[in-house]
């Protein structure tokens, strides 16, 4: 028996599971798995790449909220669920998600339940694994990390000469002057553009 009980899409809804899928990444999924791996020094259930394969590895939740205690260096899911009933495994995804939003990722960066417990959006699961992983490395995790790094404060202290300086350069689009222009040109007219 399938476990997805989820009614076949139809029309524009899909057609947008059609974009979503098409977005997915077996490269960045091969990443993410990689990394996972050797941040929890375990193998993933299912090794074969495929986005499938993929979920069924984290849909449980488990994964991802040992992952994320790991990162963290101490527990932000406190007590992860083992039992195999769906509401058990989707409120792991739940903890897995506030405690992302206690690590610092934005609502946008993190993936809605739905997206992995019911495959609808798998592409959104790397992006908050790459997303998961580059915060890590910005909290001081010091293992192996994927993705972009997150850009560190840099203030700058400029002396009075050159913040005054500065008041009287003008941007490249502030009114450049030089070329052609309208001039001698009528409504509905064209512009002659070689010379004559």
């Amino acid at each position: 028996m399938s476990q997805n009980v989820r009614a076949k899409k139809s029309g524009l809804s899909a057609d947008i599971q059609k974009k979503l899928e098409a977005k997915y990444s077996q490269d960045q999924e091969a990443q993410c798995r990689a990394w996972i791996e050797e941040v929890l020094g375990e193998k993933l259930s299912n090794s074969e790449l495929g986005m499938h394969n993929f979920q069924q590895c984290l849909r449980d939740g488990q994964i991802l909220c040992k992952l994320l205690n790991t990162l963290n260096g101490e527990p932000l899911v406190k007590k992860i669920n083992q039992q195999k009933m769906a509401f058990k495994q989707m409120e792991n995804i739940e903890q897995f998600i506030k405690g992302c939003k206690i690590f610092g990722l934005k609502d946008g960066d993190i993936f809605q339940t739905a997206d992995l417990y019911e495959c609808q959006n798998m592409s959104q699961i790397i992006s908050t694994i790459y997303a998961v992983s580059s915060f890590a490395s910005s909290k001081g995790y010091a293992g192996p990390c994927i993705g972009t790094k997150i850009a560190e404060k840099n203030e700058r202290d400029f002396d009075e000469a050159t913040l005054n300086a500065g008041k009287f350069v003008l941007g490249g689009q502030m009114g450049f002057t030089e070329g052609d222009s309208q001039t001698g040109m009528s409504m509905g007219k064209t512009r002659k553009v070689v010379d004559m």
